[in-house]
């Protein structure tokens, strides 16, 4: 093959070497706008999985990273006056310069032919066409990526931290975070020491200063040269530094960009690295995502294929999986440091452990494995903590994982973290539960979770979702809630609670599984409301505008019910506010377009949800505490926002809600969720921070890792399942079997509690 790599950075050098040693008889040439000693920026980041990776697949030049790299195993935050430390994480760092070095050299042994200081426009790429590869490695504003854009199809989200990249003179022993606040605000530092072969007076560790917009403006820094940037530094961070000074190198206040792209090859050109697709650099992933993307490259092209799209088709459906994967979590991890401000009054134990586990990579097992000292201590924060709260003894030496600490919500103590997420059952007839809902419900609690809320029950019939939804609003309904309220209180140490709603525009739809939106047939359905005349979709029933009679009307079912759901002994309400139904539909303004005091602003759209709350906090007991679920994001144009949900909490707050439920979407069918793992725990996080209210997190949670994680960084106080207890009623005891933590069994269970299965 004749290859043709347009950028020598490491992607395409790394490509070069691993194509020239597949075989020797490619002809392949790098043509590099800069000279062979150029680089802009400090040093460079591995981690030791990365590494293995390079070991693989060429001995000899991992051979000479090594010989050049600084490792450390450290982490240390330095936030307040006290340094959170981390073990056992394993990375290396050398200079930039350097590995350009080792991989130039390298491909010239191989007989890769480089061509330096030769400037490639957007019109000249057609003159290499001609090659069977043109390699896009010309990293972030590639030009490669600007001459084919249509195909390519780049999108570029321009976020608004600014960072600059410094370099110092501090040899530090391992990775540093500093978090130091002057009279313009919040500064982070993201700082690593690597090696180079340059003389012992030049930078010895990357120094990326980033602050948001705001502090940056405040600063002065708009209109600052690069001496007054390394002044301005010096002077902020001189008790850091020790007497050592920060160095410049092209060093400019920048925004990231995260650069996606539509589609990754156009007839036989490819794009790699930065070119194609970016990762924040505090996960330290752009170096390490351009060489992966030459491994996986030149493996489909190792393939044997004789059409070259077909391989290059092959590189993208096998690679971008991973890619996307990591700038999710990527995504995550921006987010953090771009809301630094919001975690400033955490303890330090909990900002350390925040900001360790904040990209999702790093989970409080993870930790354990790592550094069981660190996550012991945190343990033995949560447990203090909880016993604080609850007034209840929590062992010690060793503490119980955060997931397994009790929690105290008004009188109520949910002892501990896992709860139940209400799941619709579509079983009952007439709102009646049934023999269904006794075991569904009872045998989670018998399975050991903390709390156990109820489906989505309805407070009159005509607010049902389907016919087989459950209900509260008939004098028959409480005893046969009654017998399980009181299986769960007599079998096992649980608390349950029930969630009253009206299902609005979504009412009067067939079973799911007789066509999930469906309408009922018009000789089983009846006129439904909403907020607004608005459907739910085109098929939909067109909802009637609600009147103030009507709301009055309605107020009445929820009190009614409440006062059912107090005396069949439920331990908690939760009224539900999400997903569209009702309440729901009256928050978002995709739904609420009424022109009284109940529609407009987000104050008037809240009127009616809050009213009823109050007439429900009003008969339920004062010594019981009430929830209220919430979407917290619309996903759709025009919707709410996490912004606006904050306020809907304060609101809820100030009324005197205990517990916000934080779920997102459901409220518009052309809503959107961006899915992911625990993708709506941010949402919580935001809330619980903002507004000081305990908050329940729901959406893809499904290990004990990832709720103990929850807990142990404050973005929730209780972690809800929902598919995951589904699968596995029993869910939480085994999570605390694997975490040799013991629990109470029922008597009739006893024999079991020191069962370990042993599965092949």
């Amino acid at each position: 093959m004749n290859i043709v790599c347009l950028g020598g950075g490491p992607a395409g050098l790394y490509l070069a070497i691993l194509m020239k040693k597949a075989d020797p008889s490619h002809r392949v040439t790098i043509i590099e706008r800069n000279r062979p000693t150029d680089t802009f920026g400090f040093g460079v980041v591995f981690s030791d999985k990365t590494l293995s990776h390079l070991r693989d697949e060429d001995a000899e030049s991992y051979d000479a990273i090594e010989r050049s790299f600084y490792h450390w195993d450290n982490i240390d935050i330095f936030y307040r006056d006290h340094v959170v430390r981390s073990c056992g994480h394993g990375f290396a760092g050398l200079g930039r310069q350097d590995l350009l070095r080792i991989l130039q050299q390298r491909a010239i042994e191989l007989g890769v032919e480089i061509v330096f200081e030769r400037e490639i426009q957007s019109g000249d790429v057609d003159s290499y066409l001609d090659a069977d590869l043109v390699v896009g490695s010309d990293g972030l504003n590639s030009v490669v990526r600007a001459r084919f854009a249509d195909t390519f199809a780049p999108q570029m989200d321009w976020r608004p931290n600014r960072f600059v990249w410094l370099g110092s003179t501090q040899p530090l022993p391992a990775f540093t975070f500093y978090f130091d606040e002057n009279e313009h605000g919040l500064w982070r530092v993201h700082a690593y020491r690597y090696t180079q072969s340059a003389p012992p007076d030049e930078p010895q560790s990357t120094f990326i200063v980033e602050c948001t917009a705001e502090t940056f403006l405040r600063s002065g820094l708009d209109s600052a040269d690069e001496d007054a940037t390394v002044a301005y530094c010096e002077k902020l961070f001189a008790p850091r530094l020790s007497g050592h000074k920060l160095c410049k190198n092209r060093s400019l206040w920048r925004n990231f960009p995260t650069v996606r792209c539509g589609k990754w090859s156009h007839k036989n050109v490819v794009l790699l690295g930065d070119a194609v697709h970016t990762a924040h650099f505090s996960v330290g992933s752009g170096t390490k995502l351009a060489m992966e993307d030459a491994i996986a490259l030149a493996k489909s092209l190792r393939g044997g294929r004789r059409d070259i799209r077909e391989s290059l088709a092959e590189y993208e459906a096998e690679r971008r999986p991973a890619v996307e994967s990591l700038q999710r979590t990527a995504q995550t991890s921006l987010e953090w440091f771009e809301h630094s401000e919001r975690f400033i009054d955490t303890e330090p134990w909990q900002f350390g452990f925040s900001l360790l586990t904040r990209s999702l990579r790093l989970t409080h097992e993870n930790l354990r494995e790592r550094d069981p000292n660190f996550i012991a201590e945190v343990n033995d924060h949560i447990a203090l903590a909880s016993e604080r709260q609850t007034g209840i003894k929590v062992p010690r030496h060793p503490s119980p994982p955060p997931m397994f600490t009790p929690l105290r919500i008004r009188d109520l103590i949910v002892p501990n973290r896992v709860a139940v997420s209400p799941m619709c059952q579509y079983s009952a007839e007439d709102g009646m539960p049934s023999d269904w809902h006794m075991v569904h419900l009872g045998s989670r609690a018998i399975g050991g979770a903390g709390l156990v809320i109820t489906e989505m029950t309805d407070v009159c019939r005509e607010g049902r979702i389907t016919l087989g939804c459950a209900g509260l609003y008939k004098p028959e309904h409480m005893p046969a809630w009654r017998r399980i309220v009181d299986f769960v209180h007599r079998h096992s140490e649980a608390k349950i609670g029930i969630q009253l709603a009206h299902a609005g525009r979504k009412a009067a739809t067939c079973l799911p599984w007789q066509g999930n939106d469906r309408p009922l047939p018009e000789s089983e359905s009846w006129p439904i409301v909403g907020p607004s005349p608005i459907p739910w979709n085109e098929h939909s029933q067109i909802p009637r505008e609600m009147t103030r009679r009507d709301m009055a009307a309605l107020i009445a079912d929820f009190e009614a019910a409440t006062e059912l759901a107090d005396q069949a002994g439920f331990d908690l309400i939760e009224l539900h506010m999400a997903h569209g139904y009702l309440l729901s539909s009256f928050i978002s303004p995709l739904s609420n377009l009424r022109q009284d005091e109940y529609g407009g602003s987000l104050l008037n759209r809240m009127r009616f949800p809050l009213e009823v709350f109050q007439a429900v906090r009003a008969v339920w007991p004062e010594e019981k505490p009430i929830s209220v679920r919430i979407s917290a994001h619309d996903w759709a144009p025009g919707g709410l926002l996490p912004g606006d949900a904050v306020e809907v909490a304060r609101m809820l707050k100030v009324a005197g809600v205990d517990v916000v439920d934080v779920s997102s979407g459901g409220t518009a069918p052309e809503g959107r969720p961006v899915y992911g793992r625990l993708y709506q725990t941010p949402f919580a996080e935001e809330i619980r921070l903002h507004v000081g209210i305990t908050t329940m997190a729901v959406g893809n949670i499904s290990s004990y890792s990832d709720v103990n994680s929850i807990i142990a960084a404050g973005r929730a106080d209780l972690a809800l399942l929902a598919r995951a207890h589904l699968f596995d009623p029993y869910w939480t005891r085994h999570a605390a079997a694997e975490q040799n933590f013991a629990i109470s069994w029922p008597d009739q269970y006893a024999t079991v509690a020191n069962y370990r299965p042993r599965f092949k």
